[in-house]
């Protein structure tokens, strides 16, 4: 007994549309005759058709998805090894902002822009080139079949200028730039995924150097991404780890010389390369979410500090200062976290002080005062850092309920120069300060004149390398239990390891 099958997409013998029709063949035992069965299959062959669609297709712009894009990479990748002319180029897109559309206009009108955005890149692009989605807000396109790699650049160019002009989008115009990501030296990838990958680092590198920008990858981005990789990978090890420890830097009281409190700075305790600075870290910490439990770390061992040296000396008033990060600040449980933090180390929450740059408060104004003003109903504590480097909005001193200013190094630097205008800028933003009630911190002071002018000045507090560098905590106690910091000599002899680090 043997049979065979078939199906046909011809037109039926009624003259209706086109069915798939399944044809099985069966001899009759003892006969030259066969029985033939016809299956009308037209809804499952649609079915498979529909399920390969979506299987290599994304559902919202219809656009090839990263399975399918990655075919057709390999395939440009073989050609390109058969023919050494035969050039490809690929583009890394992503949209500059896209969440603040989403978090502004909502996720259906982001969707709205999605495809809008899919539709005018394809607009751009020759028929030979292939856009995929890969998800999100990322897109990427491979350019085949290149007579001369100045296409490619060309071809970007011209998505850029498509790119500027505003989306019509819910009854108003939407700008949605993109940071494109650009690799042409395709000669030497064997497999798909690494040129997706150097193309994904050039785009970041045209981000972190200021959006709506295109980026040729080269070299050197991979090996920054590797080591930025690397560093993440290590990160989280040291937090898991515990090997980081906080120096303290003195907050003095300008006209008498006593500490008043401390300013927790983070350091790196690495068991190979020795203590890291914060600049070497933090960065990649932030960008990788990393931030938020090194931050308790470092609250947590201030805290513990603060009160050790509170019940050692019976320093009853003494404060700790931490820098957050505008991530962290604007966590939803960031204030739950904190209570957590001063029930358990039992320091008063009215000693802790919470450092935040003025930038970050503005990245979201109305959130960061409702956060401030819970913050203080439960006596924490709020330090704008940095003072006059970033907005210097009037407006937020007003909204916010603040506690201190700290200003900017950059002006206490140059107050002792002449003409005197960073004093007069300085005395101005001291009297604003106090007009408002709060309380003033110089940073960076390094000399007895900048001391002196701003003492001069009204200036209540000072910190900075004239009275002591960061140092551990088992030295700070060591300033504490001095009492005070004359004018001269500065008590760095106190502190070997500090006036090394100085020198």
């Amino acid at each position: 007994m043997s049979s065979s099958a078939g199906s046909s997409a011809a037109s039926s013998w009624d003259g209706t549309a086109a069915r798939d029709v399944l044809v099985t063949l069966a001899p009759i035992p003892e006969s030259r005759a066969s029985v033939a069965t016809f299956a009308d299959v037209t809804e499952l062959k649609e079915a498979e058709r529909r399920i390969r669609f979506h299987a290599f297709h994304d559902s919202l712009t219809r656009l090839p998805n990263r399975a399918l894009f990655l075919e057709h990479l390999a395939m440009a990748i073989k050609r390109a090894k058969r023919k050494p002319g035969c050039r490809f180029a690929v583009l890394y897109l992503d949209i500059d902002r896209f969440k603040l559309i989403n978090d502004s206009l909502g996720h259906s009108a982001g969707d709205e822009l999605l495809v809008a955005f899919a539709e005018r890149i394809r607009g751009g692009l020759r028929e030979t080139d292939v856009l995929a989605r890969l998800g999100g807000d990322e897109f990427v396109v491979l350019l085949d079949d290149l007579d001369r790699p100045e296409v490619a650049v060309e071809i970007a160019e011209r998505l850029q200028a498509l790119l500027r002009e505003p989306f019509p989008l819910r009854g108003r115009e939407v700008f949605a730039p993109a940071s494109f990501g650009m690799l042409l030296d395709t000669a030497s990838y064997e497999q798909p995924d690494a040129v997706i990958r150097d193309a994904d680092a050039a785009m970041y590198h045209a981000k972190e150097r200021g959006r709506g920008r295109i980026q040729l990858f080269d070299r050197s981005i991979h090996e920054k991404a590797r080591r930025q990789l690397q560093q993440e990978t290590d990160l989280r090890k040291a937090i898991d780890r515990s090997q980081f420890c906080n120096h303290y830097q003195p907050i003095v009281r300008l006209q008498t010389g006593a500490i008043g409190g401390f300013e927790a700075l983070v350091r790196w305790s690495h068991p190979e390369r020795g203590l890291i600075p914060p600049g070497q870290f933090i960065a990649v910490a932030e960008e990788t979410g990393l931030i938020l439990p090194l931050t308790k770390q470092i609250v947590e061992e201030a805290c513990r500090d603060a009160c050790a040296w509170r019940s050692l000396l019976e320093a009853g008033g003494l404060s700790v200062s931490v820098n957050i990060s505008s991530r962290h600040f604007l966590q939803p449980g960031l204030l739950d976290e904190l209570e957590e933090t001063l029930a358990a180390t039992g320091l008063p929450a009215r000693l802790l002080r919470l450092e935040i740059t003025e930038s970050a408060l503005m990245e979201d104004s109305e959130e960061a005062v409702r956060l401030a003003q819970r913050l203080r109903d439960h006596g924490i504590r709020l330090a704008i850092d940095d003072f006059g480097t970033g907005y210097s909005s009037l407006s937020y001193l007003q909204r916010l309920p603040l506690d201190i200013l700290k200003i900017d190094r950059s002006f206490i630097a140059r107050i002792h120069l002449e003409p005197a205008d960073n004093r007069n800028i300085v005395e101005a933003i001291v009297s604003l300060a106090h007009k408002l009630n709060l309380t003033v911190v110089a940073e960076g002071i390094e000399t007895p004149e900048q001391h002196r002018i701003l003492q001069e000045i009204g200036c209540d507090f000072g910190q900075g390398y004239y009275y002591s560098p960061p140092v551990p905590a088992r030295e700070a106690l060591t300033l504490l239990r001095a009492g005070r910091f004359p004018e001269e000599p500065r008590f760095r002899s106190l502190l070997p390891a500090a006036a090394e680090a100085v020198a």
